[in-house]
């Protein structure tokens, strides 16, 4: 069964930094195009950060300049750097991987910004 796992959350202070990892099992990372994304309590799912296979990038403009999304082909995962973290970056950070009509999402990792 296809697997992500994210790991890399939790608790920093304002300002601090934080790099989220979601490694892939069973799927061939390579050829999927990749997305973070983060749910706040009370609020949707929203897109923050995503990759293509070709490493192009986009960015939401809430952590532009902030946050940098990578990819490892070698090692099966994707990275979310996050720099100069605020409150409002508080949320469950998930990442979804997508190639065709697959599309898999992995457990989420928690990522608290409080003093």
């Amino acid at each position: 069964q296809v697997q992500l796992v994210e790991s890399g959350g939790g608790l920093v202070q304002p300002g601090g930094s934080l790099r989220l990892s979601c490694a892939a099992s069973l799927i061939i990372f390579s050829v999927y195009a990749v997305g973070w994304y983060r749910q706040a309590p009370g609020k949707q799912r929203e897109l923050v950060a995503s990759i293509t296979t070709g490493v192009s990038t986009n960015y939401a403009d809430a952590v532009k300049g902030r946050f940098t999304i990578s990819r490892d082909n070698a090692k099966n995962t994707v990275y979310l750097q996050m720099n100069s973290l605020k409150p409002e970056d508080t949320a469950v950070y998930y990442c979804n991987a997508r190639f065709n009509r697959a599309s898999h999402w992995g457990q989420g990792t928690q990522v608290t910004v409080s003093s």
